[in-house]
């Protein structure tokens, strides 16, 4: 059996922030909290990086904080993607999935996309900026790139993108009374897409955009763990290891590259 192989790849720019800059340097942050002596390189299920599958650090793309970006990004994705791998990207801040998707979505036509988030994300601009980081997925939806998109930790879902959720079919699980069982299984191929701010800011306070009242770690691992289909690319976003105290929301995101990797490996199994 061949050994399921992922790359991680930095994406070291946070140009389409709102509000607060610093994620671009997360993707380093989140490096040391993987390959950290504080822990090991296995997943909750006994997987173990080395062993049961493999995670290639593909170091950082040199990005340039321009348009220009978009292409870096889309051909970093597509060369792993050639090589048989599947990438995990690291932000940098949110604006980068477009760009990412476009490239997975050419290999693998359009995407089921399961998205943890504090906000949808579906502005059709935000403050006069279409590739915002809190626009990103009204590109993806707009371009036919994603057959269903399932949010998952909303709960500051205003108006305007209330309306963009009923014009692009976007399924929004109810962060009130939420339970992991809430959320569905999707079928492969299946992109996750994980903003930081989608936990609650007791458990990720490394953030630009905290927001009160979100998912618990346990609950975000549950729904992350009961997907079965073919997971085909994967980001982690929106640290800023300016608010990080003792690298805290670092090493969560450290732990969800893992479980990420041992869910995808898992599946292909």
């Amino acid at each position: 059996m061949i050994t399921p192989t992922f790359h991680l790849i930095g994406l070291p720019t946070d140009c389409n922030s709102s509000f607060a800059r610093g994620p671009a340097a997360a993707p380093a942050a989140i490096r040391a909290a993987l390959w950290s002596d504080r822990g090991n390189l296995a997943a909750e299920d006994g997987q173990e990086i080395g062993h049961d599958f493999l995670l290639e650090d593909r170091g950082d793309l040199p990005l340039t904080e321009t348009p220009d970006d978009d292409a870096i990004i889309r051909n970093g994705v597509t060369e792993s993607l050639s090589a048989g791998a599947m990438p995990i990207l690291l932000g940098g801040d949110h604006a980068v999935s477009f760009p990412i998707v476009q490239a997975i979505a050419a290999k693998h036509g359009p995407v089921n996309i399961l998205h943890f988030d504090a906000h949808p994300d579906l502005y059709d601009d935000f403050e006069g900026n279409p590739r915002s980081h809190a626009s990103p997925f009204a590109r993806i939806l707009e371009a036919g790139l994603c057959r269903r998109l399932v949010q998952v930790g909303i709960r500051t879902l205003n108006r305007h993108c209330r309306e963009q959720a009923a014009r692009f079919g976007v399924e929004i699980v109810p962060i009130a009374d939420f339970t992991p069982g809430m959320v569905p299984v999707l079928d492969g191929p299946l992109y996750i897409s994980l903003d930081l701010d989608g936990l609650d800011p007791s458990e990720a306070p490394g953030v630009s955009h905290p927001e009160p009242g979100g998912l618990r770690v346990r609950e975000v691992l549950s729904v992350l763990h009961a997907q079965t289909g073919q997971i085909v690319g994967a980001d982690v976003v929106e640290l800023n290891p300016r608010f990080d105290a003792n690298d805290r929301t670092a090493i969560l995101a450290a732990k969800l590259v893992r479980e990420i990797a041992a869910t995808a490996s898992r599946n292909l199994r």
